[in-house]
């Protein structure tokens, strides 16, 4: 429970919790949505699912551009900071850069749409992109380097390569519902393992 002052206020800095609280549990909520219904999706959909009212998400993002960026940016961060705590909760190596990928994954589908959504700012567009690529191909080496050194995989896969191809298989899943890419990039991290430790 907040402390309040004598005159009843809560303090600044529990309201700011409060409010970053709430930004967080919006976001989440949209990518939730975004994952199943696209960037597209209406606002008050995402407003049910997070249990507030239109307007406290319009007042956090008065655009829709403004709340995709911003899931974007808190899905790159939720990877990034996943790669250590898996390395460190993960059976193994091999079993964390699994379970790593798969979130990226997540983190693909809920991107699909980004482009449209951004088409009059492409410059930001682009500022994005390079973010991605500062905060998550670090995070794919660490945890590829751990299973190449724990001998579970092949070394000499590039992140970036692998980063990419994973995305190239999420690719088809726009135009064809019965395509699976989370099946594809199984197979593709089955093809990363030495033999002995299938």
């Amino acid at each position: 429970m907040p402390r309040t002052s004598p005159s009843g206020e809560v303090p600044a800095r529990s309201k700011r919790a409060d409010a970053q609280r709430n930004q967080q549990t919006l976001l989440s909520a949209a990518a939730e949505v975004f994952v199943t219904s696209g960037v597209d999706a209406p606002i008050r959909e995402i407003a049910a699912r997070a249990g507030v009212g239109l307007g406290t998400i319009y007042r956090h993002f008065p655009t829709r551009a403004d709340l995709v960026v911003a899931v974007y940016r808190h899905q790159v961060e939720a990877c990034a900071e996943a790669g250590p705590s898996l390395l460190e909760s993960a059976g193994s190596p091999l079993a964390a850069l699994r379970q790593w990928v798969d979130l990226f994954v997540d983190f693909l589908v809920t991107k699909h749409g980004l482009a449209n959504a951004l088409r009059s700012d492409s410059s930001g567009f682009d500022a994005l992109h390079t973010y991605f690529v500062d905060r998550l191909v670090p995070v794919c080496g660490q945890l590829l380097d751990a299973a190449a050194g724990a001998g579970e995989i092949r070394p000499g896969t590039e992140p970036y390569e692998l980063m990419r191809g994973v995305g190239n298989l999420c690719v088809g899943r726009d135009s064809d519902p019965r395509y699976d890419p989370r099946r594809l990039v199984g197979l593709l991290l089955r093809g990363l393992e030495r033999p002995e430790s299938s």
